[in-house]
């Protein structure tokens, strides 16, 4: 066993710790510097969050539809993008071997 000295010395340090810990993360100046631009990466804006959740089955429905469109129109974009992109890459490629 250590001693009473031992005991002192783990008391203290387990005060002193979580003190200096309050001081130095507490600092206004340090969560400005280091919190909030964190923040844009882990949240979107406010701009696109959308507020206004319908309640009712009609706009429940609608809202549906639009997002159901947004996704076809993205995946569509998608398609036309890889399909002239892997037109310009290989056009005279036939598989993974050239003499295949």
């Amino acid at each position: 066993m250590g001693g009473p000295n031992l005991e002192v010395f783990k008391f203290g340090l387990y005060l002193f710790v979580p003190v200096v810990a309050l001081l130095h993360f507490g600092d206004p100046a340090w969560y400005h510097n280091h919190v909030l631009p964190y923040k844009s990466h882990l949240f979107p804006p406010p701009d696109r969050t959308y507020s206004k959740i319908p309640t009712d089955q009609t706009a429940i429905r609608e809202e549906l539809a639009r997002i159901k469109a947004d996704k076809l129109a993205r995946r569509m974009q998608r398609d036309k993008e890889f399909q002239t992109q892997s037109e310009a890459v290989a056009p005279s490629s036939k598989g993974w071997f050239k003499w295949w």
